[in-house]
C-alpha cells in the first residue's frame, strides 16, 4: 500500500496477505512445518515491534521477508551452535507411530575409512538419481531446476508457465516422493 510515494504498513492485514507466502518461503528453506509456522509468527511479532523503524522505502512484503530472512538465519545459527545442538532433538524412528528421540549432539557418529565413505556416497548418489528418475516428469524437472541447478523461482515459473505457489507444491511433492523412495531403497539397507 502506498501513500505519497511511500509504502505504509497495515499489520491488521498481514496474516491474510502474507502468511501463506511467508510460510511457503520458510518451508523451502527449513522444511519443517512447525518451525516454519513459528518463524512466520516471530516475523509478525518482530514486525509489530519494529514498526517505528519502517521507512516506507520497501513494500510491506519485502520488509517482512527481510525480517523473516534474519529469523531463519538466527534459527540455523542456534541449531548449529553447541548450545543449540543440545536443544535439537532427533527422532530415531522412521515412522510416526513409535516414540523416541535423542539429543543431536549424542547421535552416533559413523566410522570407517575414506574409501568406504566414497563408495557409500557413490551408491547414495546412484540411488538418489534412480529415485529422481522415478518422479513424474514435471516433478523431476522442477526438482532438478530448483534444487540441483539452483534456478530462481521466477526463472522456473516463467520457463514452465506455472505460478510460484504451484512450483512450491510440486517441489514439496517431489521431496516427499524422493524421501519415500530413499527410505525404501537406501536407508533400509
Amino acid at each position: 500500500m502506498r501513500k505519497k510515494g511511500k509504502h505504509t504498513l497495515h499489520p491488521d492485514k498481514w496474516i491474510d496477505l502474507y502468511a501463506d507466502y511467508l510460510y511457503n518461503y520458510t518451508m523451502a528453506r527449513v522444511s519443517k512445518p512447525e518451525v516454519s509456522k513459528d518463524l512466520v509468527q516471530e516475523t509478525f511479532f518482530a514486525g509489530l515491534k519494529s514498526m517505528k523503524s519502517f521507512e516506507g522505502k520497501a513494500s510491506e512484503r519485502t520488509w517482512l521477508v527481510a525480517i523473516l530472512k534474519r529469523k531463519i538465519i538466527d534459527y540455523y545459527r542456534k541449531i548449529n551452535s553447541n548450545k543449540g545442538r543440545a536443544e535439537v532433538r532427533m527422532n530415531f524412528y522412521s515412522d510416526g507411530d513409535n516414540q523416541g528421540d535423542w539429543l543431536e549432539e549424542r547421535v552416533p557418529q559413523t566410522w570407517g575409512s575414506d574409501a568406504d565413505k566414497k563408495m557409500e556416497n557413490e551408491e547414495l548418489g546412484g540411488v538418489l538419481n534412480d529415485c529422481i528418475e522415478k518422479l513424474p516428469e514435471k516433478y523431476a524437472m522442477v526438482f532438478k531446476m530448483k534444487t540441483l541447478r539452483d534456478f530462481s523461482t521466477e526463472q522456473i515459473c516463467k520457463e514452465l508457465s506455472i505460478s510460484s505457489s504451484n512450483l512450491w507444491v510440486i517441489v514439496h511433492r517431489a521431496r516427499t516422493q524422493l524421501r519415500r523412495c530413499m527410505e525404501d531403497n537406501w536407508f533400509v539397507k
